[in-house]
């Protein structure tokens, strides 16, 4: 797969939660995967309410990227509630604070960072969303011209040619914790390339990958590997009636963040995206036209539609083998 001509700028908002017992792992592979990659220039890490507390999100990215010996790269601490849910908002357990609270984020915000750094730089930077939305709604709400002068924003959500088959989360989870924040960036016209659920169900880690991981000897891959095959079991006994999850995890995020640089990974389709919000029994379910009508709506959007997975799962494996 032929790298970009041309570094490209990220900044990657993530609800991270890689290192707690129990927690999902592939935020954390997502923001390997971007230290890996040496077509990417990872310039800021903001961090938002979702799989955890933006608190814990925030501290333990920051003890991620002391593993990764990137501690040089910014971490700004985001929404810790959807839009309209202040009320929700979480804090860190005493064990996460105890454990992971001996590092610092940058002071600030990360809606307001987002907006500084992206005005600065028209043009030059991909915002990559792998958590509920909240801080991209709130940037754009703060300055709507970011739209225009962002490079484009990779998205991590959405199910579009299939359905989550959960009535209890009907829509794709990142979407479904602030539906009203995924809305507001799909008004935004900002450039926008979603890859959804139906996709990233599609690329897996299995048992094997992750010993593979453990006996590469290196020290953040043999933590990962650990990370990997701990996740895998709990899934396994969280979803007993899901046998894919008996041997196996999806890399959702580490997908998306690939598509940045290997968009080719992918095969991608135009479409006009819209989020159900509200008190509904189809809260967070996105719905897409795929503008196969005599008179379509205008596309507000790119969505993944396939992928090669060998090919994924062999760039994703090797490189986070050399961490």
């Amino acid at each position: 797969m032929a790298e970009p001509s041309r570094i490209l700028r990220v900044i990657l908002d993530t609800d991270l939660a890689m290192g707690a017992p129990g927690s999902d792992i592939d935020d954390g592979f997502a923001l390997a995967l971007a230290i890996a990659d040496p077509s990417i220039d990872l310039e800021l890490v903001t961090t938002v309410n979702g799989n955890t507390d933006v608190e814990s999100a925030t501290l333990l990215t920051l003890e991620l990227l002391a593993r990764l010996g990137r501690e040089d790269i910014p971490v700004v601490r985001g929404a810790a509630a959807p839009l309209l849910r202040p009320d929700l908002a979480r804090s860190a357990s005493e064990q996460v604070r105890s454990r992971y609270g001996s590092r610092a984020p940058v002071p600030g915000h990360a809606a307001v960072e987002i907006v500084r750094r992206v005005m600065a730089s028209p043009g030059e930077i991909t915002l990559v969303a792998i958590g509920p939305l909240t801080n991209l709604a709130a940037a754009l709400a703060l300055e709507p011209r970011l739209a225009t002068a962002v490079r484009e924003i990779v998205v991590m959500g959405g199910v579009f040619l299939a359905h989550t088959n959960h009535q209890v989360m009907p829509g794709e989870f990142n979407i479904w914790v602030d539906p009203e924040a995924a809305s507001a960036v799909l008004h935004s016209g900002a450039p926008l390339r979603f890859v959804g659920l139906d996709v990233t169900l599609q690329v897996r880690m299995s048992r094997e990958d992750g010993q593979r991981l453990v006996d590469s000897g290196r020290p953040f891959a043999r933590f990962a590997g650990e990370c990997t095959l701990a996740w895998i079991d709990h899934l396994r006994d969280t979803n007993p009636g899901d046998p894919a999850a008996a041997g196996s995890c999806a890399m959702h995020d580490p997908l998306a963040l690939a598509a940045v640089s290997q968009p080719g990974l992918l095969t991608w389709r135009d479409a006009h995206v819209g989020v159900v919000t509200g008190p509904s029994i189809a809260r967070g379910v996105t719905v897409a036209d795929l503008l196969t009508s005599a008179s379509p709506p205008e596309p507000n959007c790119r969505i993944a539609v396939g992928v090669d997975v060998a090919a994924f799962t062999e760039l994703f494996v090797a490189r986070i083998s050399q961490l």
